[in-house]
């Protein structure tokens, strides 16, 4: 898969491909329909199949400080849109200018003039071009008058448990149940468990004091993280090809019982004695254990760690 940063690495001789145009975040089941989509429009047309997305979030842009939780990082984006089989995953550096670009001057601009796109690929609910007044019936009316075609795909929804009633799943649904530490239901939608990544730093290594040395995570500025608790995930050196995931038992939050003030992602990593200080890592979450507790004694909260380690190994085994 070819990764051009800006519509300057566009190479000479560039002919027709299939677009697809979002944020992306998260590439869940919806988005997965999507570009799939895209893929297979591009592979009957005989041309490339080409994502594009935004960087930074257009929101943190366009409206300083709200920025969303970020479910993937764009490395991990990357990696995702290319197991989907996309031939170009093309990152537009979202300006203040870009923002005002109206919708016309987005389409013939970048659409046509640059990407010559033969067909354009969205979610029915896209919309594009300053204030976000371009929607996907506009962006037919385009495709007639500049010869490409438009598909506007239906968003991916399941059955909720209140009747009459569905869940569609977006980015947005995926936060709200990462933010409530509903992690079974983040991977449903995702199609895969929620991950954080990160580089493995110092902590104050009370940890090993208690027999279970933990692995302080460092995560990006705008990782989503889940709600305080403990959870059974999976613990991968990225810096280790071909290693298996690791089982661990991974605890969010200030740790009360030691009183602690700042909230830390710490994977306690079962059959290893290992330090794994300085690596980049990724944790997924699994399933959620329980809440974050202030335990009364050291012995009891080792007690119940013990008692963690042991659902995890049932959950994960």
């Amino acid at each position: 898969m070819q990764r051009w940063r800006g519509l300057e690495f566009i190479p000479g001789g560039w002919g027709r491909c299939v677009a697809t145009i979002g944020v992306f975040d998260g590439v869940h089941l919806g988005h997965q329909a999507l570009i799939q989509r895209a893929v297979a429009l591009a592979h009957d047309r005989g041309v490339p199949s080409l994502l594009v997305t935004f960087d930074p979030h257009p929101a943190e842009v366009v409206r300083p400080g709200s920025h969303p939780a970020q479910l993937t990082t764009l490395r991990r984006k990357a990696e995702l849109v290319e197991q989907l089989g996309v031939d170009v995953f093309c990152v537009l550096p979202f300006t203040l200018d870009l923002s005002k670009v109206p919708a016309d001057e987005f389409v013939h601009e970048y659409l046509v003039d640059q990407l010559h796109v033969a067909a354009v690929v969205v979610g029915e609910n896209f919309t594009f071009g300053h204030k976000a007044t371009g929607n996907v019936e506009l962006l037919t009316q385009f495709g007639h008058r500049f010869g490409f075609a438009v598909e506007g795909a239906k968003l991916v929804t399941v059955p909720n448990s209140t009747p009459a009633s569905e869940i569609t799943f977006s980015s947005t649904y995926i936060r709200a149940c990462i933010n409530a530490g509903d992690v079974t239901a983040a991977a449903a939608a995702l199609g895969r468990p929620h991950r954080l990544e990160g580089i493995i730093v110092r902590g104050d290594r009370r940890g090993h004091e208690l027999g279970f040395p933990t692995a302080n995570l460092s995560t990006p500025r705008y990782a989503a993280v889940p709600a305080d608790g403990v959870y059974a995930g999976r613990f991968s050196l990225l810096t280790a090809t071909g290693r298996e995931p690791l089982m661990a038992a991974m605890s969010v939050g200030t740790n009360p019982t030691f009183s602690g003030r700042e909230r830390r992602v710490e994977a306690f990593v079962l059959d290893v004695d290992e330090d794994f200080y300085g690596q980049r890592v990724a944790v997924d979450f699994v399933d959620r254990l329980r809440d974050m507790e202030r335990f009364e004694s050291t012995e009891a909260l080792v007690e119940r760690m013990h008692d963690d380690v042991r659902r995890t190994r049932e959950l994960l085994g």
